[in-house]
């Protein structure tokens, strides 16, 4: 049992804290203004686990009737603004979206140590990591704005190792969406059946910390649970392709992070695309 479990985080920290996350706290460059002032957002707390977590949940109020809610999973820097800005931007395509936090209190790193012991202790125990997600998934249901019957979730980096995560887990979600997340299978083989949420993975070519065999292993993993899932390569992309910050912030740390407005673009097509589909 302590061999499996320590295998289990092994994993899960290969799986979801690379030192790779873009930003110094991965928003220095990102325009944080929303383009659409009728966007309606507030800061909302709610407890898992005796912790309280601190989200920011963003929608149109002129949009009528309930509409699908997305819960927004950050990368491993913590609940910051780039997260938020990626909730503000699904609220003005219509959808309500919560920035979730995964590490409680609102704690954010600066340093990839830091950022590193954080997701290490979400990694070592992952009941209490799904405690957290379905916390925050409460709270976008229970939102006046929200079908609670078509909610999915998406992640940066570490976040869309959570979603994938998630979504092997069996919760009740109508799709899952990971943006340069980690992939690596879980192991011991998912259970046929288990998966219900279809599955997208956004994935640059060149990313060095998700290798072809990771994202054969995920394939295989994927395979044989029978889950509905595609997998979407940009080719000669590096790690944290959607963040501005990613430049600059491998610089500062030395990793091999870079932005790419190209994939950032059409990544954000395909998951608008991906959400028509499932919902």
């Amino acid at each position: 049992m302590f061999i499996a479990k320590t295998r289990l985080v092994g994993f899960l920290l290969m799986a979801m804290a690379f030192a790779a996350c873009a930003g110094d706290r991965a928003d220095a460059d990102l325009d944080l203004e929303s383009d659409a002032p009728g966007v309606a957002t507030s800061e909302v707390s709610y407890e898992a686990g005796g912790v309280t977590m601190n989200g920011y949940l963003a929608y149109d109020p002129s949009v009528e009737g309930r509409r699908p809610g997305v819960l927004v999973v950050h990368e491993w820097w913590g609940h910051n603004d780039y997260a938020r800005r990626r909730a503000e931007m699904l609220a003005e395509l219509g959808y309500t979206a919560l920035a979730v936090d995964m590490y409680g209190d609102g704690k954010t790193a600066d340093h990839p140590d830091d950022a590193g012991a954080f997701a290490q202790q979400v990694a070592a125990d992952m009941d209490a990591a799904e405690a957290r997600f379905v916390a925050a998934l409460d709270v976008l249901k229970n939102h006046p704005s929200t079908d609670p019957e078509r909610v999915a979730a998406i992640g940066y980096c570490f976040g869309g190792g959570v979603v994938l995560a998630m979504a092997r887990r069996g919760l009740d979600l109508d799709g899952v969406a990971s943006f340069h997340g980690s992939v690596a299978p879980p192991p011991t083989p998912t259970p046929p059946g288990s998966i219900k949420a279809r599955v997208l993975v956004l994935h640059g070519g060149a990313d060095p910390f998700v290798p072809p065999d990771q994202l054969a292993g995920f394939r295989a993993d994927m395979d044989q649970a029978g889950a509905p899932y595609e997998v979407v390569v940009y080719e000669n992309v590096l790690h944290s392709f959607t963040n501005p910050a990613a430049d600059s912030v491998g610089e500062k740390f030395g990793l091999p992070l870079k932005y790419d407005a190209g994939a950032d673009e059409q990544s954000w097509a395909r998951l608008q695309q991906f959400f028509r589909e499932i919902f």
